[in-house]
């Protein structure tokens, strides 16, 4: 039996050396490098050519290709060229800028025996060894035949060529006058230079449409100067008149096809790139197959009639460019399969080699590998039970950690609400108090000071519990990171005086753009900073540098201290949260470095550190020059202002009395204290009503309709954000400005209160005076609201389109008042009626949108409708103010020369006359 095992081994064994042999045999093609010199790629029809290119080079994963933008500018490409050829590129392509300069390049490349092929736009030499591009004289003859079908073969045209100089150009024009010599009734009136670029034909057009209004159809050599054509066009009125044709016929947005297809142009030419082509040709010459010099592409008319079937030919070469590439990719996967399965193979082989020298030996061991299988099984089983078990315990640690994550987040958002109660007094009374001794201004600023410590440790707490449940995202701006750091270390200025620090800036360039958050960076560089003061004794030095690190593509922020430095013991842990060292600070909460440190992974950057004792120490952040994939946009850069003054907080605003003392407010607030607070600051400036919960809150709301209202959103019961939903939702209330206060400053809260309604969210602790300022704000905007609605309710339109709770308001009364015009004892109880409102509801609300009462409202819609009536011939005055609703012709003519300064007859005969 072993005798015959031996043989079957021999003989899988000969097959697969066999095999090994049969795929070491197999020819390897050998690799190209092809060099690209394109004259520019700013425009979306040479982004296609490349596009092809790309397509068509992924049959051909031998093939090293490189492409160079010479950016329109002859010189450059040029240079280019002449690097292509010292690099030996086995193969050359060249698009030229300009025929001329690129001529001479191509002849000793061709003559030094590197094949040359010039694609799109010739060279003046046929010294090259193939062609690939458009027929542009074909392209020009077909315009030119085609226009003459569109005029009927009479009519003026105008020719806006390409770049003087480039083949393209010349032999489309060659080719439209060719065609245009056919027809005698078509006129070349003019011609312009559009060099190949919308904005040079924006600037020129205007000028020559106007030298040449007989104008009936403009040639333009591509469809982005005849997009641009189009839009002068309309804008001299001409666009219905004037008809465009272009050339190009690509697919895409903004494109000739999408052009052709939304009207704008009549047709454009098909103007094939040639990138597959070129690629093509380029192989079968290195493969020395036979090929032709001349590749002339094909060209044909695009227009409402044909070009519904282009696009939907060019989405189905799309698809079908998407399955090549995805069978590419599976190929691709298949060969690194392949080689992975040959490595194995390989190492099969050995295996199996050493398996016919280690067979005896493992035969002999097989019985000792059961037994020890049998015990490893026992303990595996026994691991397996105390891994589930420690599975267990985890998930209930994750769990407890939760809870108690969840509890000390809540807690510390409670805080917001009695620090708002602190601050708000304290700065009431330091800003407006005159009779404070100085002992009294000290203790106050010591309150203010240490209020102050409380809600950035709170903040601080807040931070870390949004890194840790990874709530917190990075929401960047591109900014100068040199003036960023320069105000945040403002702050510190007048407490660096006062302690006689010294205190520099070293930027190593005055300017650097980086992509950041200012909030985290700011965070990050105030904690640093921070810590720097705390730990510097007075006379010392801190100083901050800013410089990029180019070895690894980064920037680098130093703040280095003269301090008493951090013990080697301490290193290891003081990044860590609530570590305080082995002699912490009496003012140390073992926060601050740990949040630093947080924020700054978050920002995709790294903080570090070297510190020796009794020397100092030195922080470092390293962040991305390039812009991390995870970022979000943000808004423009700037430091938050949310960490307190390095010594005193930022003065508050003046406060000014509100010159109004009717304007009525509602404060719907839970908590006691505050709602007292709240009221005892906005009494001075508003009649103030307030409610205890949402419930109460929209009862007072609807009945007395106050001209502000202030909501917190934590609310028993009925939350503030439903209050906002159900009183922007009810078109009484709708026009009220909304303020909502909350203790939670998260951007999807913030988001969540915007949505539900809300005109502005406040933060707690807030400042009173930029509460009473933002209450003035949202007043002014809404009689700037106002006098929009009055003036959209003023002309001769009758009614407003109902797109928002307060113009539906508005369109249903202006649609009552219209119904019952002709009746002389309408009144505002049966309009109030009509509506579903009280009279006085009716009246705030018309009052609070359009700043009139309702019974002027009616009559200036009496006047407006009796106006068009006079217009009509046929009626008397005495009929128009029957028909208006007046009760007598006499003070329906009082009323009108009240408003017009004319009578109503003097108004008839006016207008009659005029158009007579």
């Amino acid at each position: 039996m072993i005798t015959v095992s031996r043989l079957v081994f021999r003989r899988h064994f000969a097959w697969l050396l066999l095999g090994l042999a049969g795929c070491a045999a197999a020819p390897q093609e050998p690799v190209y490098r092809i060099g690209f010199s394109q004259c520019t790629t700013s425009d979306a029809w040479r982004r296609a050519m490349l596009a092809g290119m790309q397509k068509e080079l992924g049959f051909y994963p031998n093939v090293q290709f490189q492409m160079l933008d010479a950016h329109n500018d002859s010189d450059l490409q040029r240079r280019q060229v002449q690097e292509l050829l010292r690099q030996h590129v086995d193969l050359l392509i060249i698009s030229p800028n300009q025929s001329g300069p690129l001529t001479d390049l191509a002849e000793a490349a061709y003559s030094q025996g590197t094949p040359v092929i010039v694609l799109d736009r010739r060279t003046t030499s046929r010294l090259y060894t193939a062609y690939v591009g458009g027929n542009n004289l074909e392209v020009g003859r077909t315009a030119g035949h085609y226009a003459a079908q569109l005029l009927g073969q009479k009519g003026n045209v105008i020719e806006v060529l390409g770049t003087p100089g480039s083949s393209p150009a010349a032999e489309r024009h060659r080719g439209f006058a060719q065609a245009l010599a056919a027809y005698p009734g078509l006129r070349l009136v003019a011609q312009m230079q559009g060099d190949w670029r919308p904005a040079s034909v924006r600037q020129q057009l205007p000028a020559v449409l106007r030298a040449h209004p007989e104008a009936n159809l403009l040639f333009v050599h591509n469809d982005q100067m005849a997009q641009a054509a189009q839009q002068v066009a309309r804008q001299l009125g001409l666009g219905s008149r004037l008809r465009i044709i272009g050339v190009d016929g690509l697919a895409g947005p903004g494109n000739g096809l999408q052009l052709v297809a939304d009207g704008a142009l009549q047709a454009t030419l098909l103007y094939p790139t040639g990138g597959e082509q070129a690629i093509r040709t380029a192989l079968r010459i290195l493969r020395h197959l036979p090929y032709e010099k001349e590749n002339l592409l094909g060209t044909m008319v695009i227009d409402s009639t044909n070009v519904g079937a282009m696009r939907s030919q060019t989405e189905q070469l799309a698809m079908q460019q998407q399955d090549i590439q995805q069978q590419q990719r599976r190929l691709l996967e298949q060969q690194q399969r392949y080689a992975s399965q040959a490595t194995t193979v390989y190492l099969l082989l050995a295996s199996l080699l050493g398996a016919v020298v280690l067979g005896a030996l493992a035969w002999r061991s097989a019985r000792l590998n059961r037994r020890i299988r049998r015990v490893l099984e026992g303990q595996n089983a026994e691991i397996s039970s105390q891994r589930n078990r420690i599975a267990e315990l985890a998930e209930e640690a994750r769990r407890s950690t939760e809870a108690k994550l969840r509890f000390f987040t809540n807690f510390s958002h409670e805080l917001r609400t009695p620090l708002t109660l602190i601050l708000g007094p304290v700065e009431e009374l330091l800003t407006t108090a005159t009779d404070l001794t100085p002992a009294q201004r000290h203790d106050l600023t010591l309150v203010r000071r240490n209020a102050q410590r409380l809600l950035q440790l709170v903040n601080q707490l807040l931070d870390f519990r949004k890194i840790d449940v990874g709530k917190m995202a990075v929401r960047a701006t591109k900014g100068n990171l040199v003036g960023f750091v320069r105000e945040i270390m403002d702050v510190f200025e007048k407490i660096a005086r006062q302690r006689n620090i010294t205190f520099r800036f070293l930027p190593a360039e005055p300017v650097i753009k980086l992509w950041f958050d200012g909030d985290i960076l700011d965070k990050v560089l105030f904690n640093l900073l921070s810590n720097a003061f705390k730990y510097t004794p007075d006379g010392g030095q801190i100083t901050v540098s800013v410089q990029r690190v180019p070895d690894t593509d980064t920037v680098r922020i130093s703040v280095e201290d003269n301090g008493r430095g951090i013990a080697a013991d301490d290193q290891a842990h003081i990044l860590e949260w609530f570590y305080q060292g082995s002699q912490p600070s009496a003012n140390s909460s073992g926060l601050g470095l740990a949040l630093a440190e947080g924020l700054t992974r978050l920002h995709e950057g790294k903080l570090s550190f070297k510190s020796q004792l009794g020397y100092g120490s030195t922080f470092e952040v390293t962040l991305p020059l390039a812009r991390p994939a995870t970022f979000l946009d943000g808004v423009p850069v700037g430091p938050s202002n949310h960490h307190p003054s390095a010594d005193e907080p930022t003065e508050l605003l003046a406060e000014t009395a509100l010159a109004a003392t009717d304007v009525t407010a509602l404060i719907i607030e839970d908590n006691d204290e505050l709602r007292q607070f709240l009221e005892q600051k906005l009494r001075p400036h508003f009649q103030v009503s307030t409610a205890a919960d949402g419930a109460a809150g929209l009862r007072l709301a609807a009945e007395t309709l106050p001209d502000v209202i202030v909501c917190d959103v934590n609310l028993p019961e009925l939350s503030g954000l439903e209050v906002v939903t159900q009183l922007k939702g009810d078109w009484r209330t709708s026009h009220i400005p909304l303020v909502l206060l909350t203790a939670r400053n998260a951007p999807e809260q913030q988001v969540a209160g915007v949505q539900a309604g809300a005109d502005l969210y406040l933060t707690k602790p807030f400042n009173p005076t930029f509460l009473l300022e933002s209450l003035r704000t949202l007043l002014r905007n809404r009689d700037q609201l106002r006098e929009h609605f009055r003036r959209q309710l003023s002309v001769d339109t009758a009614t407003v389109v109902p797109q928002r709770g307060d113009q539906k308001f508005l369109a249903d009364l202006t649609a009552i008042m219209e119904a019952h015009l002709d009746e002389p004892g309408l009144g505002v109880d049966d309009i109030a009626q009509r509506l579903g409102l009280s009279r006085t509801q009716l009246y705030r609300k018309v009052k609070a949108l359009l700043g009139t009462g309702v019974t002027d409202y009616l009559q200036s819609l009496r006047l407006t409708k009796a106006r068009q009536l006079l217009l009509q011939a046929g009626t008397t005055v005495a009929e128009v103010a029957y028909q208006t609703g007046f009760s007598s012709p006499t003070y329906f003519a009082t009323a009108f020369k009240a408003k017009y300064q004319v009578s109503p007859t003097e108004f008839r005969t006016l207008h009659t006359s005029a158009r007579t």
